[in-house]
């Protein structure tokens, strides 16, 4: 059988209601199966005026899900990924006048020009009317050097209040970069939309500094957002064994791996560039999990359709398999609560949708946009 044949067979089942009566802590949970199908899906963006929505599959389509809720086929113009390992296709963001310019912006694994190795590039595109292709792409910025075999690609997205674009960079699995002013690895960078660098970036007058860093010293960030009441960015980043991490991220400052980190290494020997849990020179995590729940994913709670939802904070967690809801009093995290635990889902992406609701991706061969809310 043909994946779109098969595609065509899963799409034509009615839509599934998966937990009714299952309870949290703020009420009884309504989850929704929208589409499944999807092969490693890992990030969702929704269009402006209930056109639907875009969704990345990691081997490298882009699909339109239409507000009918059926699933188009692959767009034509995505640029070719890297596809190995955790590389692929990754982020899509919507540009900030997506109404008027069309404009969408993907990260994505990009391959040397030689060799084996890789590194995060982002770019951007002019969605077609008719939803099928992306027209002109262009890459804004690339990651450099390339020195990823296929994991730590980091590659969120999010526009900030200016319109500015911040994009969150692993380190490649190359421990030591994180820490080099000169290199991308390891770095949150901020640019302009089109890909210039902003003149007020911390490094710009730094010799030998790259003028595209806002903050260094980050592992692997897979989940980045704008806190909709301050407007700072927050991102949560992978530990090694234990110590996932959440960050504000300020301009310039150091963010420690792998001099300071909860985790240790996965053959449970120590890292070995550690100096402990907090270093000198070194900012301290704003939240930490000594037991890694491998994060992915992340959403501010602001819409008005949950109230008991509201000021609240949702990861995803792959390795957990689970979606946490994190209570905040102001920047403060107060309480946790894990949500949809008993699934064995690994949840990629979590967004707050235009409805009001939660929309989950899960991580699978046969991958789910599932869609979360209350039972009023």
């Amino acid at each position: 059988m043909t994946r779109n044949l098969l595609l065509t067979l899963l799409l034509s089942l009615p839509l599934l209601t998966l937990a009714d009566g299952e309870k949290s802590e703020l009420g009884v949970l309504q989850l929704h199966e929208m589409v499944r199908g999807l092969e490693h899906p890992w990030s969702v963006a929704f269009l402006p005026d209930a056109q639907g929505s875009l969704i990345t599959e990691r081997p490298g389509r882009l699909r339109w899900l239409d507000a009918q809720g059926r699933l188009s086929v692959p767009l034509a113009g995505v640029p070719e990924v890297f596809a190995v390992g955790q590389g692929g296709l990754l982020d899509v963001v919507l540009s900030p006048d997506c109404a008027r310019d069309r404009l969408v912006y993907l990260s994505y694994a990009e391959a040397a020009a030689s060799g084996d190795l890789a590194g995060t590039a982002v770019g951007r595109a002019r969605l077609s009317a008719d939803m099928r292709s992306l027209q002109a792409f262009q890459v804004i910025f690339r990651q450099q050097p390339k020195l990823s075999s296929g994991i730590h690609f980091g590659s969120r997205l999010v526009f900030d209040r200016r319109g500015l674009l911040f994009i969150t960079l692993g380190e490649n699995n190359q421990r030591a970069t994180a820490q080099d002013l000169d290199k991308l690895q390891g770095k949150l960078v901020r640019i302009q939309a089109d890909g210039r660098v902003p003149a007020d970036n911390p490094f710009v007058e730094r010799a030998g500094a790259r003028a595209e860093i806002w903050s260094y010293g980050h592992r692997n960030p897979q989940g980045a957002a704008l806190n909709p009441w301050t407007g700072q960015l927050w991102l949560h980043e992978h530990g090694p064994r234990g110590g996932d991490e959440i960050n504000i991220p300020q301009a310039g400052k150091n963010y420690g791996w792998p001099l300071a980190t909860h985790g240790i290494n996965y053959s449970f020997l120590p890292i070995p560039e550690a100096e402990g849990e907090q270093v000198a020179g070194t900012e301290a995590p704003h939240h930490v999990w000594e037991k890694s729940p491998a994060l992915s994913g992340m959403a501010f709670y602001s819409a008005e359709r949950f109230p008991p939802w509201q000021h609240n904070l949702f990861i995803g967690a792959l390795a957990g398999q689970a979606l946490i809801r994190l209570q905040l009093d102001g920047d403060k995290v107060v309480h946790e609560e894990r949500l949809l635990s008993d699934r064995g889902w690994r949840i990629r992406d979590v967004r707050q949708g235009p409805d009001g609701y939660l929309y989950l991706l899960t991580d699978e061969a046969d991958g789910k946009l599932l869609r979360l809310g209350l039972q009023k």
